[in-house]
């Protein structure tokens, strides 16, 4: 049995916690400053409101407040914030936490300073206490994993990625069930660019519902999938040069968290859902405020997030934009409203 610290009381961060109560494992859920209802609720009934499935009960629900309780002969810790708040989770972790307690990173996103990118697992590292922060060892989780479908045990099938192999292995043990599996990669770049960036593609998927919507089914019903697909292929593309831009291996994309987390997000959820408004001819910041106030969309944030640097990259030539037709636009959609316009012209050019 392995005493297991979640914070982040979110859908993902406790649908994680069914394989590891499965296994038997001590797993303690602690609530952000958001989740004090969810945490309640769990306490009081072991229902979780919003991914609407009971909780086991194995896992002790904890106030925010109790993290220093929680974490007491805590063996490992699994980020289950979002990707805004990556640096509120070093801040909050970093006082009661030991240096030899791995990290695993649920959260997806990149960063960027207006010169570079980051990986989120650094902007964690960088924001706790320097006498130890190079000690903590962080891995991190990719590939297609809807909360709900993981809740109710259905297969699914993830990527561990991390750069110490034996802890790796290590992990994947405590994780894996019938129906949860567990791959692991060394390519911690390769396999966090792929998860981060299929959020921000997959809204250009998902717009494709919402210009069927406005347009119609043309003659015989017939819909757009090959506009998807087409979409789909260019941020697969386009991911692929930024993998490689930032030093990760195209094995990562033709695997669970390039391709298998683009297709499984594409599908369906809250990027897939403001695509679709997109689509329909709203702008960003009207469907936000309209439509999903209070929901994190996780494509929305990566454009606002690195899309200043993206685009001075672009401008310093340290980045061909030619590479980069839809990332370009969709940052220009969501950071600057602009219309749901594809310049299919310049997209799948060999640079």
């Amino acid at each position: 049995m392995t005493k297991i610290v979640i914070l982040g009381a979110g859908m993902m961060g406790t649908a994680i916690t069914i394989p590891l109560a499965d296994r038997g494992h001590d797993v303690r859920l602690v609530g952000t400053h958001l989740d004090s209802d969810i945490i309640e609720e769990i306490h009081e009934c072991r229902f979780h409101p919003r991914l609407r499935r009971t909780v086991h009960e194995n896992v002790k629900p904890y106030i925010l407040m109790g993290l220093g309780e929680a974490m007491r002969g805590a063996e490992l810790v699994i980020l289950g914030v979002n990707s805004q708040g990556i640096d509120w989770a070093a801040e909050m972790l970093g006082p009661v936490m030991q240096p030899d307690v791995p990290v695993i990173a649920l959260t997806k996103g990149l960063a960027g300073d207006g010169q570079n990118l980051q990986l989120l697992p650094d902007v964690f590292r960088a924001g706790l206490p320097t006498h130890f922060r190079n000690q903590v060892q962080i891995a991190a989780i990719g590939g297609p994993s809807i909360a709900r479908e993981l809740a109710s045990r259905q297969h699914t099938c993830i990527v561990l990625t991390g750069t110490n192999q034996v802890l790796l292995d290590w992990m994947a043990e405590i994780f894996r069930t019938p129906y949860y599996h567990i791959w692991t990669s060394t390519d911690v770049v390769g396999v966090e660019v792929c998860v981060a960036l299929k959020n921000l593609y997959s809204l250009a998927v998902g717009s494709v519902r919402g210009l069927l919507e406005k347009e119609g089914p043309g003659k015989d019903s017939v819909e757009m999938h090959n506009l998807a697909a087409a979409l789909f292929a260019q941020g697969v593309w386009e991911i692929g040069y930024l993998v490689e831009y930032m030093g990760g291996s195209l094995s990562s994309i033709y695997s669970l968290p390039g391709v298998g987390d683009l297709y499984v997000t594409s599908q369906g959820g809250r990027n897939t859902r403001m695509g679709r408004l997109l689509g329909l001819g709203m702008r960003y910041q009207e469907a936000k405020a309209a439509h999903l106030p209070e929901d994190t969309i996780e494509g929305a944030d990566l454009a606002f997030a690195i899309g200043p640097t993206i685009i001075n990259l672009v401008k310093q030539g340290k980045l061909n934009g030619a590479a980069l037709p839809l990332l370009l636009r969709m940052i220009d959609i969501v950071c600057h409203d602009a219309p749901v316009e594809f310049p299919w012209d310049d997209f799948f050019v060999q640079v």
